[in-house]
């Protein structure tokens, strides 16, 4: 029954795979048909665990402006838009179907998986001194910031521009799924890394 359910009633979730096994609990690729569970799980520990990537993805688009405590754009005009967040991503995965020939949800996922940092750089104090210390990244957090990256590359490369967001995000996406290095996300990575290294 559950290979019936489709994405939007389009896509098919059987033939999606998370094939990086540190991901793999951290990925939600459950069916559903409309990813919307009005913050269901909450109130849940470690709850985005539980919520479907292609919902991660949608409510991410909702605060693209938002850059840690500095609101660089308004996020405001995008909040709480949850069938326009919709349109956009169907948009785009129909965007990725057409240039790819292949199931955008898995697109999505390897995309994902591809952009995910391994490690990164924290600040440790020891006899009143600072040190840049390599560590690994946790696997939720390797997932959140993909996404951020994602959301956030498209909407600064449509902003203003002639450019709409459904051509940015499926630019982002693809990128990140073919190992490209246009993307923010991919850019990102590349940066964190290349600091962590540095710093071991």
């Amino acid at each position: 029954m559950a290979d019936d359910i489709k994405l939007f009633d389009k896509w098919s979730f059987s033939e999606v795979v998370v094939a990086d096994i540190g991901l793999k609990d951290y990925i939600n690729v459950n069916p559903i048909i409309a990813p919307r569970t009005n913050g269901y799980y909450h109130n849940t520990a470690f709850y985005k665990t539980k919520v479907n990537v292609v919902e991660r993805l949608m409510n991410r688009l909702q605060v693209t402006g938002h850059k840690g405590k500095k609101h660089r754009f308004s996020s405001g005009h995008n909040t709480g838009k949850a069938k326009n967040i919709s349109g956009i991503v169907f948009d785009v995965f129909e965007l990725i179907e057409k240039r790819t020939k292949e199931n955008p949800i898995a697109v999505l996922v390897k995309a994902i998986e591809n952009a995910a940092p391994r490690e990164e750089v924290i600040t440790i104090e020891r006899s009143g001194a600072r040190y840049a210390q390599a560590v690994d990244m946790a696997p939720q957090r390797r997932v959140d910031l993909v996404i951020r990256y994602l959301c956030q590359g498209a909407a600064q490369k449509a902003f203003n521009k002639s450019a709409s967001i459904q051509e940015t995000l499926a630019e982002e996406i693809l990128d990140c799924f073919n190992y490209g290095d246009k993307s923010m996300a991919m850019s990102k990575k590349n940066e964190i890394e290349k600091m962590a290294a540095a710093a071991k």
